[in-house]
């Protein structure tokens, strides 16, 4: 006779021990935080950060002489002898060619090299791309004698091209690097594609890569074209004729040893800032995403 055994009974199973939460403090919701602990630090800040600009139009806008905290009466006779007496209709235009130019040039020459080195494959690419990371730490103030050797030899002291080329030299690496790697993140299917229908390089380039790199193009525009306006070492270095130089050597000049002009200096100060601001005002959306697609290969 044949038994058989009967099957094991399966284990009883153990009971799950509650997590015990560790003891420290709970960090309380946004919802629970009175919102004056945050609404005062803001403020504080907000504060510090207007009172440099408010005191720059007190003494842009007050008369000369007055000692008042609010501009009043307003006057415009500080902006009127800067832009008349002080030369800074011409400054301004001086500054404005050199940073057309040297947003055109950089924009260019970055976006061909940052072609190059997103879609070809070549011997030295490597090496190339550490030149270009190795040069943003070579200061522009150690370059200066050299540069101005070079320039004197061509002729070219005492000539806007001179800033516009130095401008445009130093941009450029960091403008290939963005321009590079946001050609990276355009599928290579896409050009594929256009040669597939009969286009060439160039035309595939032109008719579909180059639409797609608006926010990039606009980023590396609008940071050469900033980069050369605020720029003071190399109009002064290069530019000693008055009616050549730019806005920030203008600005040096209102500061003597002796003495200086406040209500001049601030409204020179606005006059050379409300130009950036509605740039940037206008391009602010395309300049982040420029920025931020143009960092990393996505």
């Amino acid at each position: 006779m044949i038994t058989k055994e009967a099957p094991a009974a399966a284990p009883a199973p153990t009971p799950a021990v509650p997590e015990v939460p560790r003891p420290g403090r709970k960090r309380p919701a946004w919802d629970e935080v009175p919102r004056w602990q945050i609404y005062l630090p803001l403020g504080i800040y907000l504060v510090f950060t207007l009172i440099p600009f408010y005191w720059i139009l007190l003494f842009a806008l007050r008369p000369a002489g007055s000692t008042s905290l609010v501009p009043w009466p307003m006057t415009t006779e500080h902006f009127e002898k800067v832009w008349t007496d002080r030369g800074f209709g011409t400054y301004f235009e001086n500054s404005v060619y050199v940073g057309l130019a040297t947003l055109v040039m950089t924009t260019l020459v970055a976006l061909a090299g940052g072609y190059a080195l997103a879609r070809f494959d070549f011997r030295i690419k490597r090496g190339f791309m550490l030149a270009l990371l190795c040069s943003q730490f070579v200061p522009g103030a150690l370059l200066l004698v050299p540069l101005f050797e070079i320039f004197a030899e061509l002729q070219m002291i005492n000539s806007l091209g001179s800033v516009i080329i130095a401008e445009t030299v130093f941009q450029l690496p960091l403008s290939i690097i963005l321009i590079s790697n946001f050609i990276k993140n355009v599928p290579y299917s896409l050009e594929e594609a256009a040669w597939v229908d009969g286009c060439g390089r160039f035309r595939a380039f032109r008719i579909v890569v180059l639409p797609l790199l608006r926010p990039g193009l606009i980023a590396v525009g609008s940071f050469a074209f900033v980069h050369s306006w605020n720029h003071f070492l190399f109009a002064l270095m290069f530019l000693n004729n008055q009616s050549k130089q730019t806005i920030p050597v203008g600005l040096n000049s209102l500061m003597s040893a002796d003495s200086v002009d406040l209500g001049a200096l601030a409204a020179g100060g606005i006059v050379a800032a409300v130009p950036v601001v509605i740039v940037f005002a206008f391009i602010q959306k395309w300049l982040i995403t420029g920025f931020s697609a143009g960092a990393v290969k996505g």
